[in-house]
């Protein structure tokens, strides 16, 4: 059964979907240009399949097609980005030590 990420702005949050199944989503908010990422959530029966590590990187895949900055609140989302550090330019120089993430020049 395939797997995809969908974002369903109407509901504020993008959805991992097996088939028409939800198995997973993360809530999001955008404004003035940054998308705030304060939760994610997968089915506890789809634990260990990776389902939520392919969420994170389909919506901060999307980010970054938008041209959009992320606020990181959700802990996974931030841990993500920590295992990529090619993705900590999604975070704001400035908000970066807000959330414990090194500048991406350093």
């Amino acid at each position: 059964m395939e797997t995809t990420v969908v974002d369903v702005p109407e509901r504020g949050r993008f959805e991992v979907r097996q088939g028409e199944r939800v198995v997973g989503l993360a809530s999001y908010h955008v404004d003035k240009g940054q998308m705030t990422l304060p939760h994610t959530e997968v089915d506890p029966a789809m634990g260990g399949q990776g389902i939520g590590k392919m969420l994170v990187a389909g919506v901060l895949d999307a980010a970054r097609e938008r041209g959009l900055t992320v606020l990181p609140y959700c802990s996974f989302v931030r841990h993500y980005i920590q295992q990529h550090p090619e993705l900590v330019d999604l975070v704001a120089a400035e908000d970066r030590p807000h959330f414990g993430l090194e500048p991406a020049d350093r």
